[in-house]
């Protein structure tokens, strides 16, 4: 490749892991805050397909871009509080939970959703910050989904409130033990069922990601299973949101290889390009999840399940 090559590819990984890694911050980030207080939320590739069609649908039909992002957080905060509820009943199990909401938010999506296949709908204005550059590579590269500096900062806010505030404290104790929660007079389930929703409402961001920006519109197999690999992004995360931000730029540049080198008319082993981020997803799972050994920033309530 010559050199104006090798400057495009770079910078295509660079504007993709931001396009591609958008849907991946926000569903970490809620997978986060539910893991943070005791609960797996594995029904979020269902939030987050579910949500992707609420934001696109409320889009279309209300005409405001901002409207359809609103529908896309409560539809995703509806479906993870009723994981939470459920959760929260006697001898339920969080992954079965998950793996039958999980069902429940695609399918639902998939029947409410048929009329919304062909329609357009008002979509996210980029932010320009390739404005600086003449190259009209650049410039396409670097334009900025407006959610993605609102997800840096909500990682960051998140992060201080895990260790500043009262609320960040319960949540906390509440993942690493609920008997202790208890003890002060707290609602272990109340605790969880917030935490889930609040989760599920920032996953739901990553949905009006999905069908308001980038690919910008709705279509049954829009999620490609990334709700699923954000659970793998918070073990690789360490449970931290402010890694959560690197995991998702990680895996969202992974996810770009193909396409930046396409764009240079480099289209050999394109398709193997496409599996890098779950080939990377496997790789972290078997790193991460050793017999005998607990992962480091593991909540003490997932440790011992």
């Amino acid at each position: 490749m010559s050199g104006d090559q090798i400057v495009a590819v770079l910078f295509g990984i660079v504007g993709g892991a931001l396009r591609v890694g958008a849907p991946f911050l926000f569903v970490s980030l809620g997978e986060c805050v539910t893991e943070k207080a005791g609960r797996i939320n594995l029904g979020l590739e269902g939030v987050l397909v579910l949500s992707a069609m609420s934001a696109f649908g409320g889009a279309y039909w209300s005409g405001s871009v901002w409207a359809g992002v609103l529908a896309g957080m409560a539809a995703g905060a509806l479906l993870a509080a009723l994981h939470g509820i459920i959760c929260s009943l006697p001898r339920v199990n969080d992954i079965a939970t998950g793996i039958a909401l999980m069902l429940l938010g695609t399918g639902l999506a998939f029947y409410l959703g048929k009329p919304l296949i062909q329609p357009q709908a008002p979509q996210l204005a980029p932010l320009d910050f390739g404005f600086w550059s003449s190259s009209p590579a650049i410039r396409a590269a670097l334009q900025i989904n407006p959610l993605v500096p609102l997800g840096v900062l909500l990682a960051v806010a998140l992060w201080w409130a895990f260790a500043n505030t009262r609320a960040g404290l319960l949540v906390r104790m509440a993942g690493d033990s609920a008997d202790a929660t208890r003890a002060l007079g707290y609602s272990v389930s109340g605790i969880r069922i917030a935490a889930t929703s609040a989760g599920g409402m920032i996953a739901g961001l990553g949905g009006a990601c999905l069908t308001l920006f980038y690919p910008g519109s709705w279509s049954e197999g829009i999620s490609s299973g990334q709700g699923l690999i954000a659970v793998a992004l918070v073990i690789f995360a360490r449970w931290s949101p402010l890694r959560c931000v690197t995991a998702a730029l990680l895996f969202g540049g992974a996810g770009a290889i193909g396409p930046a080198l396409q764009s240079v008319g480099i289209s050999w082993g394109y398709h193997l390009f496409n599996i890098v981020p779950y080939v990377l997803t496997l790789a972290i799972l078997v790193a991460s999840c050793k017999p005998g050994r607990l992962a480091a920033g593991s909540p003490g309530e997932l440790s011992s399940r």
